[in-house]
């Protein structure tokens, strides 16, 4: 598993590159300060002398940094780390001022006459910057831990947003396993129907429309949201399958605007509507009746209208059905609080089970 460990290592350019930008800056203040106070000085060489100091510190960031995570200061428990990064602080800080102190005593940008010893310039930058290499130290660890929390806090948040996806897929595919063998349960039953009442021919020709729609199932087993075009297609073939059963007992309208056939919606969730109509509704009804499914897009939402022309009273066995349960938790764990499932009574009589989820398209 990449960590830390791994992401430190390609950021040494930049790391060279932040210490060569901070020394410029420090060169150029120190520089125009001198000018602007009318000393007369020998400004390319104090500029790069000046810049050069700061290299000890693109040097020692990298170490400083495997330090940090050796030994981190994240949590009250890790104050017993403290000793150690104070050793390294006044270690580097004492090889940069030594460092430094060379540089002044080698090259004397300041054309001072006669040259400090090097004694001198040592003990002068201690004086003057060694609580300074403290400040960029603790600095440095500041932001170490403060990228490694943030890279392990992503990291967390990364793996449990696949954990819930993963889970929501798990769910998903549950729900929708337990639709097809009710679905294929259902259509059995009526296929024995039509052996009983021998309609030999009519059961043969059920057992081939079974099997076509069972082919389609299998063949998009590995989707959750397909186009509502082919959504719309399954439902026709599964209503000719329900009809060589119920016959002229069972009327459906389908009424889908065909600028709405590229949007996704969930894989078999027109089929179960109707089925749960028909099997609580107009299939126990000796002269049948009607179903409408329509569908329609507003402000931002898709729905899915299924009226069912069977008498009210029966709305409370009509919500029980596997499918639409099934459903309900299926939309849940798709679309959250963005999808409701309402059963209600018809205006005049007969049920509405209305869907409402995101209007997303393929594209």
């Amino acid at each position: 598993m990449s960590d830390s460990r791994q992401v430190w290592p390609a950021h040494f350019l930049w790391i060279a590159v932040a210490w060569l930008v901070m020394g410029i800056i420090t060169a150029t203040q120190v520089v125009v300060a001198m000018a602007a106070l009318g000393m007369r000085h020998n400004w390319v060489l104090l500029f790069l002398v000046t810049e050069a100091a700061w290299i000890i510190w693109a040097v020692a960031t990298p170490a400083i940094l495997a330090l940090s995570r050796r030994f981190p200061l994240a949590r009250a428990g890790d104050w017993r780390n403290i000793p150690a990064h104070l050793a390294a602080a006044i270690g580097i800080s004492i090889v940069r001022i030594a460092f430094s102190a060379a540089l002044e005593w080698a090259f004397n940008p300041l054309g001072q006459i006669p040259a400090p010893s090097y004694r001198v310039e040592f003990l002068t930058m201690v004086y003057m910057q060694f609580h300074t290499g403290l400040i960029i130290y603790a600095a440095i660890v500041a932001i170490a831990n403060t990228i490694d929390f943030i890279q392990r806090l992503a990291r967390r948040e990364a793996e449990a947003a696949r954990l819930a996806g993963e889970l929501a897929a798990a769910q998903l595919e549950a729900l929708r396993r337990q639709l097809e063998p009710h679905f294929l349960f259902n259509t059995l039953n009526g296929i024995s129907g039509l052996v009983r009442e021998q309609r030999n021919d009519a059961a043969v020709a059920m057992i081939a429309g079974l099997s076509d729609l069972l082919r389609r199932v299998l063949e998009d087993s590995g989707r959750q949201l397909v186009p509502l075009a082919e959504e719309v297609s399954f439902l026709e073939s599964y209503i000719d399958l329900q009809a060589m059963r119920f016959g002229d007992r069972l009327k459906v309208k389908v009424d889908v605007p065909m600028e709405l056939y590229g949007a996704l919606v969930p894989s078999l969730v027109l089929q179960p509507l109707v089925e749960n109509a028909i099997v609580h509704g107009i299939g126990q009804l000796v002269d049948g009746g009607e179903i409408r499914v329509t569908v329609r897009e507003s402000e931002g939402f898709l729905s899915i209208c299924l009226y069912n022309d069977v008498p009210a009273v029966s709305l409370s066995g009509a919500g029980n059905g596997v499918g639409l349960a099934n459903t309900r938790g299926r939309l849940v764990t798709l679309y959250g609080n963005d999808s409701s499932v309402e059963l209600r009574k018809g205006l005049d009589t007969g049920i509405e089970t209305i869907i409402k989820l995101p209007y997303r398209t393929v594209l």
